[in-house]
């Protein structure tokens, strides 16, 4: 019987779990036939489904996936849509993944040739996860990477310009699975998303060095990238092009293109041209916006551009 996206979808849904025990039982019944759902240590989990010969592994916390509506890691949607299977772990708070546990973990399935039963790896995880994606990628030769706003590291001796997560700090950067940027190596193309704008975004991507890195900038999101490349619809067009060998910077542009009916890059974006007094590209956006969208806010700002550039601004 054939399996459809939509039968695949009504698996994955953890939605009626009232409680952490009946979320985590709801996950061992769906991986029960094909994969598995079992814990790595105290504050973390691995979560397998095996689908297909495509694999999706991603890095999600328990908080996130319980806060989505079917209780389900993001991943999921991707496994739904093209048959692929997921592997998913799953952090108990701001871990960053330093734990001998999920080393362990990964070292097991380096020695069981895991990686190797398929025919393409992609990783994927943003901020904590993006750090984890790259990481991690190196037990997966060939595997492509893509990753938002990923850390290359929190060790203060190598990142002391980036002070947020400073209690994190204390965690160990330094030996395995520790420093990103080099863990890249071996895999097969990385692409590396984030906000040029934001100071210690870029300088995080600036530590990806290697020449398969691609830099895919999306400027004025700040630290809404992921929430904005999923309410605009881009995000699973460029996972799922990763899973097909498929993505590239052309793509990731056309892709891109979407963020112009996108409200809070709009908003971002006249926001910037604002606060630098440039009253023609402020006037020039309105009236773009006001003519593709219904968005009375740009409409009445365009007579109050038009009144400043009458009173001889620039």
């Amino acid at each position: 019987m054939t399996v459809t996206a939509t039968d695949r979808s009504a698996r994955y849904d953890a939605s009626a779990a009232t409680s952490h025990a009946e979320w985590m039982a709801r996950l061992e019944e769906i991986t029960e036939e094909e994969g598995y759902f079992e814990p790595l240590g105290t504050r973390h989990f691995a979560f397998f489904a095996d689908e297909g010969p495509t694999l999706l592994v991603t890095f999600e916390t328990l908080e996130s996936i319980r806060a989505r509506p079917e209780q389900m890691p993001e991943g999921c949607q991707a496994v739904a849509r093209n048959g692929w299977s997921h592997l998913c772990v799953i952090a108990d708070g701001d871990t960053w993944y330093r734990d001998p546990a999920v080393w362990r973990y990964f070292d097991r399935l380096v020695d069981d040739a895991f990686f190797e039963d398929f025919d393409r790896v992609v990783f994927y995880g943003a901020g904590m996860g993006g750090y984890a994606a790259c990481a991690f990628s190196v037990c997966a030769p060939g595997a492509t990477v893509l990753t938002i706003n990923p850390r290359a590291t929190l060790d203060p001796s190598i990142a002391p310009w980036d002070r947020r997560d400073l209690a994190k700090r204390r965690l160990d950067f330094t030996s395995r699975y520790g420093y990103a940027p080099d863990m890249i190596e071996g895999t097969g193309e990385v692409f590396v998303i984030h906000d040029p704008h934001s100071l210690e975004d870029s300088m995080h991507a600036a530590l990806f060095t290697k020449p398969f890195v691609q830099k895919l900038r999306t400027p004025w999101l700040g630290d809404r990238v992921q929430d904005s490349l999923i309410t605009t619809g881009i995000l699973p067009g460029l996972i799922d092009a990763a899973g097909e060998g498929r993505l590239t910077p052309a793509l990731f542009a056309r892709e891109w293109r979407k963020r112009r009916e996108h409200g809070p890059y709009l908003k971002a974006l006249l926001h910037q041209t604002e606060t630098r007094g440039q009253t023609r590209r402020s006037l020039a956006i309105c009236r773009s916006v006001a003519e593709r969208m219904n968005a009375p806010r740009f409409r009445r700002h365009v007579a109050t551009l038009e009144a400043r550039l009458a009173d001889g601004a620039d």
